[in-house]
């Protein structure tokens, strides 16, 4: 399988094991997901020349901030996975290990706590929120998922097709 091709479903796999992590703590821990019209709405923002918000939901809601939100997840998972395997290559792709997929998920914590979070309104690393300590254990744990997935999604395409 080509490289660029694993990567994006890499990319995708981690980022759709996060959401069902999602899912799960929403479950056993009541826990919500992220609102990723938020996110939409943040990004969408962005070319009106406004980056940074008081606070992002009391921002005039946009047309299609949810769909917008969404798709840049996944984009974002995908960006984040042509990381790893940049970085670790065809040597990673053709015989994944843990180790490099969880690195680049712990890593990948930085864009929320240093762009996204301060631009929607909850400062760095979270520290306007209700709970930061709480909101950023729950964003490291959070990428640790996404990062986990990656390597499953490696593993798994990587047990179905000779790389």
């Amino acid at each position: 399988m080509d490289l660029i091709i694993f990567t994006i479903l890499i990319g995708i796999g981690g980022t759709a094991v996060m959401d069902l992590w999602a899912l799960l703590r929403k479950q056993l821990f009541n826990i919500p997901p992220t609102n990723w019209a938020m996110v939409g709405r943040w990004i969408a923002y962005i070319p009106k020349g406004k980056l940074i918000h008081d606070h992002i939901a009391t921002s005039e809601a946009l047309p299609r901030e949810h769909l917008i939100g969404w798709l840049a997840h996944y984009l974002i998972g995908i960006s984040y996975a042509a990381i790893l395997t940049v970085i670790f290559g065809d040597e990673w792709a053709q015989s994944p290990a843990v180790g490099p997929a969880l690195a680049v998920g712990i890593t990948t914590v930085l864009a929320p706590f240093l762009i996204m979070q301060p631009g929607m309104g909850a400062g760095i690393a979270a520290s306007r929120t209700a709970k930061p300590n709480a909101t950023r254990i729950h964003s490291i744990i959070n990428h640790l998922i996404f990062g986990l997935g990656l390597y499953l999604s490696g593993w798994a395409l990587n047990s179905s097709y000779a790389m």
